[in-house]
């Protein structure tokens, strides 16, 4: 009996010691964490004081500099902070209103500053490259990253080659090897980047809400950025539906269709995603966000937007084999015949009667016809990235000036060659069959799997669309589609995590 007494006293008395302890481990760490704040805090009022006096010296510079570093000491503290900027950020950064330099130092811009910073934390808080290559399989290195890695380095040795009305009329901002990784290799592969760094935050517990808030404010972001651009401007419908207001948007650094693209692919995240989620409050944000972004995509007057618009409808009504969807589906087709103005439908026609050339803009005549013999100059690999800067047909002056071949497979075909061409189609393919497999996941919440359903459609609208334009390499009007590519290497790993 004594023995068991003395037991006892000795668990009570080890316990206490052990409380103690632990309250004395509690008591060291919230004084470590409070002098960590102590130092935060004196940093921020530091780096504020530094920000002023710099503003008042290099003006809005020393001022992007200061937020961009400002930003970067919260992103240090969790790099999902960082994730949430550059959700916002990144449709955004295509625009001519986003600052693209800091004090002339081309590449050195916030979103770069952004991205890195919030790469840097991830990498400091425990994890490491590795963890972060691990969210992404194989196909999107072999299948993706390399071919357009073997045709950038294709295509440097002709930089010499580009004709100079390219740099008289400042479409370009490299003139040397350097600068051409940089623009046409590295920078693309920033957005890739970023869908990794999704991944990552993803299967570190951020949820479907906290990355639909900062995409839904991004929408409205551009959605107003357009809307209040035709507002201020002046312009009729008839004027902005009218061939020649193709460069319309070309002062906020978009053009039409690249916008109208955008915007299909938010629709389709959205509307799907409206349909698995039960949250009346996120429901009405998704109701007014798509109302919104309706009218953008219709100001965009972009006959590939509108096809990409009635592909995803399309899919949706296919998907939800119900009467009652089924009749508010033909309702809303019905209120959008009657609702739309007559310049939408005059936009839709254009060219018809007119033959091929005149039914897609001149594409057919003025840059696809000419640009086919190039096809044969090195059919298998490719010519390099941006080909058409130093194709014959450029250089002889029988092709429009244009930056891009207005056709995403037909670029494809030129940079990476039929071999380039066919591991792009192959890694789409790869994206659309996880995307459809976590749609249809009972380890996936109901809003989750109709975010990914809805990013199948939009991949699928975005895919067919791409036959007059785009590209199937990364591009500014891809950023929620690289988006929800991101969310899904991160899914796939809680998955075979749990």
């Amino acid at each position: 009996m004594s023995s068991l007494t003395s037991t006892a006293n000795e668990s009570k008395r080890a316990t206490r010691i052990g409380s103690h302890s632990s309250n004395r481990i509690k008591l060291v760490r919230t004084s470590g964490e409070g002098s960590r704040f102590g130092l935060l805090l004196g940093g921020l009022a530091a780096l504020a004081a530094l920000s002023g006096i710099a503003v008042a010296v290099a003006e809005l510079n020393a001022l992007f500099v200061g937020v961009s570093l400002l930003a970067c000491i919260f992103i240090f503290i969790d790099f999902r902070i960082g994730i949430v900027l550059l959700i916002v950020l990144m449709p955004i950064s295509a625009s001519s209103l986003f600052p693209h330099s800091i004090a002339g130092v081309v590449g050195l811009n916030p979103l770069n500053l952004l991205l890195f910073g919030t790469l840097g934390s991830y990498l400091l808080r425990g994890s490491s490259a590795r963890s972060l290559a691990r969210l992404a399989p194989w196909p999107l290195l072999w299948l993706y990253v390399l071919p357009m890695v073997m045709a950038a380095l294709l295509g440097y040795r002709h930089v010499g080659e580009i004709p100079s009305y390219f740099y008289t009329l400042n479409e370009l901002d490299f003139t040397d090897a350097s600068g051409y990784f940089r623009d046409m290799l590295v920078k693309p592969l920033f957005m890739v980047l970023f869908a990794l760094l999704i991944g990552a935050a993803i299967s570190r517990s951020m949820t479907l809400k906290m990355v639909l808030l900062p995409m839904i404010v991004s929408v409205w972001v551009m959605c107003l950025l357009s809307i209040v651009f035709v507002y201020l401007s002046g312009v009729s419908l008839g004027e902005l539906a009218s061939s020649s207001a193709r460069n319309f948007f070309a002062p906020l650094g978009m053009h039409a269709n690249d916008l109208g693209r955008l915007y299909a692919i938010a629709y389709a995240l959205m509307l799907f995603t409206l349909s698995g989620t039960s949250d009346y409050r996120l429901r009405s944000v998704l109701i007014l966000s798509m109302v919104a972004v309706v009218a953008a995509l219709v100001l965009t007057f972009s006959r590939g937007a509108f096809f990409g618009f009635i592909v995803v409808n399309a899919l949706f009504l296919l998907s939800r084999r119900k009467v009652k969807i089924l009749l508010l589906g033909i309702a809303f087709v019905v209120a959008l015949i009657f609702l739309l103005p007559g310049a939408v439908y005059e936009r839709v026609g254009a060219g018809w009667g007119g033959g091929l050339n005149a039914i897609s803009a001149g594409r057919v005549d003025e840059i696809w016809m000419p640009l086919l013999p190039e096809l044969w100059r090195s059919p298998v690999y490719g010519n390099g990235l941006g080909s058409i800067l130093w194709s014959d047909a450029m250089r002889s002056g029988s092709i429009l000036q244009v930056t891009h071949p207005h056709n995403a497979y037909l670029q494809a075909a030129l940079d990476t060659g039929v071999l380039g061409l066919i591991l792009l189609c192959a890694y789409f393919i790869h994206v659309w069959k996880a995307f459809r497999r976590l749609s249809k996941d009972v380890l996936v919440s109901p809003a989750e799997r109709g975010f990914y359903e809805g990013a199948a459609a939009g991949l699928v609208s975005f895919i067919l669309s791409g036959f007059v334009g785009s590209s199937l390499m990364p591009v500014p009007e891809q950023s929620f589609l690289w988006l929800a590519i991101g969310m899904m290497y991160g899914q796939r790993a809680t998955i075979r995590e749990n």
